[in-house]
Formats: structure tokens, sequence, C-alpha cells
């Protein structure tokens, strides 16, 4: 396993998937808290943190499995955060006997179409590189970035974002391989129980995909107040409130 990783506590097995932009600095503030009753392993994907940048089309579910088989983990609780809630239900979807539950934080979705607006705001940034500064003043000016901006944690925001760009120059392949069918397709097989967050602050995209969930009879909906897409840097104790309820009933 080439993934940087960390261990802490001791218990059943978390794993936390970070989301693109971001690395395992993400979960600084919710991994200590669900380390005092779970073995938590928090790593940075592929391209970002420490871990080394893809020199071919990414895997970031065989990651996930990789790093568990590294660890002889049979079964985890998957917690994912957008980009890396779609690499947990991919991996859920892939292999169900190995997820004893799944947590979801404003994640994407395999084979969602995003709307216009979505894309004329990523075409947007994206036009603005190599220009760093611009190209976060243009990302953090949507709504989903208004909380953490303007909070405590604007400068770790920012510290992980500009590092993820910094980084990206090293990547040998910006292509991703992903299990097929797509995820939306397939959401009906999703077995395990799962607790699914969005904060109130989001994209009209990250809420279409969360009225997708919603609909399934497996899954428990919460809604953060006051939270946006970032909610791990600036919710983490409501959230962790949430999450130790839901896992105390599930494991």
């Amino acid at each position: 396993m080439d993934l940087y990783y960390e261990i802490h506590g001791s218990g059943n097995p978390i794993i936390f998937i970070h989301s693109g932009g971001t690395d395992s600095r993400l979960w600084s503030f919710l991994a200590p808290l669900a380390a005092k009753d779970y073995q938590v392993i928090t790593f940075d994907g592929r391209g970002a943190g420490k871990s080394p940048s893809p020199k071919e089309p990414a895997n970031y579910v065989e990651d996930v499995r990789e790093l568990m088989d590294d660890l002889q983990l049979d079964t985890a609780v998957l917690i994912g955060h957008s980009g890396g809630g779609q690499i947990a239900t991919d991996f859920s979807l892939q292999y169900p006997n190995r997820v004893s539950g799944l947590v979801l934080i404003g994640p994407s979705l395999t084979g969602y179409k995003p709307s216009p607006e979505f894309e004329r705001w990523m075409s947007e940034v994206n036009a603005a590189a190599p220009d760093a500064d611009k190209i976060m003043e243009l990302a953090f000016s949507a709504p989903l970035y208004r909380v953490v901006m303007s909070s405590p944690q604007r400068s770790l925001m920012v510290d992980m974002f500009r590092h993820h760009l910094a980084k990206t120059a090293e990547w040998g392949s910006f292509e991703s391989v992903w299990p097929l069918p797509p995820a939306i397709g397939r959401l009906e097989e999703l077995r395990v129980k799962t607790l699914f967050m969005i904060g109130d602050n989001e994209l009209p995209d990250n809420e279409c995909v969360a009225e997708l969930f919603r609909s399934l009879p497996n899954v428990r909906y919460v809604r953060i107040p006051g939270a946006d897409h970032m909610m791990p840097l600036t919710h983490p104790e409501v959230m962790h409130s949430h999450i130790s309820e839901f896992l105390e009933e599930k494991l």
C-alpha cells in the first residue's frame, strides 16, 4: 500500500475518505472525536496530501480495497465526504460484504449528470488555471463554501486547496476508473444501513443527489442547520453526535 494513512484509537474500524481538493486534514476535528470509541483510519487519496500522484488512471475504489487488505480489515464503516462519498458508495456496491456501515456527507454520485449551471461554474474555475489565486477566488465564491470561508477554519480550507492545486502539477493522469454500471442506477442495491448528512448551504446538484438517497428505505437522512458543504471542518461536534447515535444502533 503506497498511500499515506494514519490509525488512531481502538475498536470497530472506521475509514474516513476525504473529498477532492482536500486531504486527510479534512478530518482534523471529526476523526479525534470518533477515535475515542473506534479505530479510526484516515488516509490521503491518490494524488492528495502525502500520497503519490497518479501516473495512470486512478481507481479510488480499488485503493480503498487495497488499504483494507493491507490493514487486514475484513469489514469497516466507511465515512465519505463529497467525492469521498462517491468512492464510499461505489465501494459499498462493489464489495457489499466488506462494509459494516456507511456515512455519506454531501456526496457526489457516479452517473449523475451535472446541471448546466454547475458546468458553467466549473468551466469558469478551470479557465482561471494556472492562476491559483483566481481559481480559489472563483471556487470559494460559491454558496457551498460560504460558511467555512467565514469560519476559523478558513485558513485550513485555503491551505488544503492550494496544496491540491500544486499537487495536480505532478499528476501523470487526470482520468479515473469507476465500477460499471454507475451507482446512480444501482442505488436500490445498496443494502448497508446508511446515514446521509447534508448542510443547508449546498449546490442544487448536491440537493438533487440527496433526494435520490433520501428515497431509499435504509437511509437515515439528516440535515445540519447552518452548515455548508465543508461541514466536517465547521460542525464536527453535531456530526459526531449523529454518527455516534447511528453507529451505536448499527454495530
